[in-house]
């Protein structure tokens, strides 16, 4: 992976390297020996070369040093300039000349693009387990989506049989209203016949002579509870009296009755009595 970085910055500085020096061995070549002016090239490259192997080495080690890299700039810096004063004094392709006056900035920025990517460079084992998180952050999302979904179908799914519902129940309330509207139209149509109190005369008993009882319909609307009746409370029995009740009803028939059948002439026959008194005679008497 070092590869897609190292390779371009290695690259850019072998051409900025080449180039400086023949630039500085054609520019100076004509005022010095040639000799000083190779020298004075391999200078600039080697100081540019050595900044950069030092900044490398504390890359390595996990280390920076700010004037290791001020100095490494300033040979760049150096070198561009180079370039760019023999672009401007050359008679011939100026314009080319200055055109590549900026691969040694290039080279430098290179190698900086090259020293972020090692320190935010992961292993392997890393990158897998951010790739197993992210792929389970995305099912867990698909999953969430695919249940949201599943609710909303089942949830329409439920308001239309329940809409579909209400419609049958609405249309059999519907019929039948209407069936006993027919119905009841019948019935008012038979109660004001002609014939009706003819047929209600020969089915009934007069009360008075000439006077046909009249049919009146029942009437549908709300009613009102009717109070219950009070009920005067009779002296109670005395446990002999209930017992001797009790006896006597009990031996009212052959075979004697049963306490369930005792217990229904008794009430029937309007005596009064708990439940606890009653069945306590039953045992007495039956003992």
């Amino acid at each position: 992976m070092n590869a897609k970085t190292v390779l371009p910055a290695v690259a850019m500085t072998a051409v900025s390297m080449v180039l400086t020096l023949a630039v500085v061995v054609m520019w100076l070549g004509a005022a010095v020996p040639w000799p000083v002016a190779l020298v004075v090239g391999l200078g600039i490259d080697g100081g540019w070369l050595a900044t950069l192997a030092y900044e490398r080495r504390l890359a390595a080690q996990g280390d920076h040093s700010r004037t290791v890299t001020a100095v490494g700039w300033c040979f760049g810096l150096i070198a561009a300039g180079v370039l760019v004063a023999h672009a401007l004094t050359a008679e011939e392709s100026a314009g080319a000349w200055l055109a590549v006056a900026w691969l040694p900035i290039a080279a430098k920025a290179l190698w900086l693009v090259h020293g972020l990517w090692e320190r935010t460079a992961l292993t392997p084992t890393a990158l897998g387990a951010i790739r197993g998180i992210q792929q389970e952050a995305r099912d867990e999302a698909a999953v969430a989506r695919a249940r949201l979904r599943a609710e909303a179908a089942t949830e329409e799914t439920r308001l239309t049989a329940v809409t579909e519902a209400g419609a049958r129940v609405a249309r059999v309330q519907a019929k039948t209203a209407e069936t006993l509207s027919e119905a009841w139209s019948t019935l008012e149509t038979a109660r004001k016949g002609e014939e009706t109190g003819r047929a209600l005369t020969s089915v009934t008993t007069r009360v008075t002579a000439d006077v046909t009882p009249c049919w009146e319909l029942p009437v549908w609307g709300p009613t009102e509870r009717v109070a219950a009746l009070p009920l005067e409370a009779g002296p109670a029995l005395t446990d002999e009296a209930l017992d001797a009740l009790v006896d006597e009803i009990r031996h009212s028939e052959t075979p004697a009755l049963s306490y369930r059948e005792m217990a229904t002439r008794f009430r029937a026959a309007g005596h009064s009595a708990s439940e606890v008194r009653l069945r306590a005679a039953w045992k007495r008497v039956a003992a």
